[in-house]
């Protein structure tokens, strides 16, 4: 399948974040990585006994827990942005043959078919989503005491609890991958990627 690439000529490189779409990921990496250090300085007791200063963290923790969903909302002015959200929240049959293929362990390039984004990259923007707004709902009602009554407070901390460890692991496994993924980084990091990349990985993917 031949790409068509808006990089200049006489280049391998296709574009395929905009500068806008590359600092919503940075910013929103960055206070994700706030809100998961902070919470386990919170949580770890030896992190705790190390840092010291909890009054501090949680507020910190608080803040940059409120400002996680800033970047995505200022990120809606960015058209590239909106078109890449329809991307991530669109499943269609070749998704479900790269699940497929994912669940098989079959990593031939002919068996997981991807456009712009793959399946599993899919299925992580939805669900890290639907976390940060029920963390940011759990959050509000155990900082505003007033907001509900002693149940709903007692529950919404084990949610946010148990649903903070399982964010981490996610968040483990996220990176890992994109560690594994030199060229998927390089694209993060300067908004182009190489075609063979593209054709091998996404080759459904039309710039």
């Amino acid at each position: 399948m031949r790409l068509r690439a808006e990089a200049p000529a006489g280049t391998d490189r296709l574009h395929r974040f905009t500068p806008a779409e590359r600092w919503i990921h940075r910013t929103t990496a960055l206070l994700m990585g706030v809100c998961v250090l902070t919470a386990g300085c919170l949580y770890i007791p030896q992190l705790a006994v190390l840092v010291g200063r909890r009054e501090l963290v949680v507020r910190i923790h608080e803040c940059a827990g409120l400002a996680l969903p800033v970047p995505v909302l200022l990120g809606l002015a960015s058209r590239a942005f909106r078109r890449d959200l329809g991307f991530l929240n669109r499943f269609g049959a070749h998704d479900r043959l790269w699940l497929r293929a994912a669940l098989n362990r079959d990593k031939r390039p002919s068996s997981r078919p991807a456009g712009k984004f793959n399946a599993g990259q899919k299925i992580y923007a939805n669900w890290i989503a639907g976390a940060t707004l029920v963390m940011l709902a759990t959050g509000l009602l155990m900082w505003f005491t007033h907001l509900a009554p002693l149940m709903w407070r007692t529950s919404a901390t084990f949610v946010h609890d148990w649903l903070a460890l399982t964010i981490g692991v996610v968040l483990a496994g996220h990176i890992g991958m994109a560690m594994g993924d030199p060229e998927a980084r390089r694209g993060l990091r300067t908004g182009r990627v190489s075609k063979e990349w593209a054709k091998r990985e996404h080759p459904l993917w039309r710039p």
